[in-house]
């Protein structure tokens, strides 16, 4: 085994076993990661969701599945291959609902300790950030919506950012008309350039 593969088991082992905000949520966390080193794609979200929280299985949701089938245009089979998409997020775990509604912000510490372990060991050829707080995470002090609509950079590779495929953001999307019909339109492109579909 590689010195970046054995890296890579040690720090999914990690990830996995980590509990340390289990006092903070108030229930037993339930660490998500999917992909290896040699994952084409980096997906970096907010955090998993409830529903994933309980399958353990990234993006297994009403949302993933627009993702999957309707953004992307790509099958389950080649969304869940490790050797395509490297599945993150800010905080690896569900974080549990807010009083305000919705769910609690992810921590940035969590992005900290094992996000940015993951970026430095996964050999990916561009990453996708999903979602304002990704996207924050990264361009702290750049507009969203602007982000959206060019092309980004992170570690000299290329970064394309998209909102949440969530019904939550249904006002986003009638504001920006151009995303569903131009800009979605060639992220989907670099993504099946990417994973050699056309």
């Amino acid at each position: 085994m590689e010195n970046r593969e054995l890296e890579f088991e040690i720090l999914k082992g990690e990830i996995l076993a980590c509990r340390l905000c289990e006092k903070k949520f108030g229930f037993e966390p339930h660490p998500i990661i999917l992909g290896n080193p040699r994952s084409k794609i980096m997906q970096i979200s907010q955090a998993p969701s409830q529903n994933v929280h309980k399958t353990l299985t990234p993006f297994d949701d009403a949302s993933g599945r627009k993702l999957r089938n309707e953004w992307y245009k790509i099958d389950d089979e080649i969304f869940y291959n490790p050797d395509n998409f490297f599945i993150s997020a800010i905080a690896q775990c569900y974080p549990g609902k807010s009083p305000s509604g919705g769910d609690r912000l992810p921590s940035k510490s969590c992005a900290n300790k094992w996000l940015r372990k993951e970026m430095s060991l996964v050999n990916n050829k561009i990453y996708l950030l999903l979602g304002g707080k990704a996207a924050a995470f990264f361009f702290p002090k750049e507009d969203f919506s602007t982000l959206v609509f060019k092309d980004n950079v992170i570690n000299d590779k290329p970064a394309y950012v998209l909102p949440h495929p969530s019904p939550l953001n249904a006002k986003w999307f009638k504001d920006h008309p151009d995303f569903l019909e131009k800009r979605l339109v060639e992220i989907r492109a670099v993504i099946h350039n990417v994973l050699e579909l056309d």
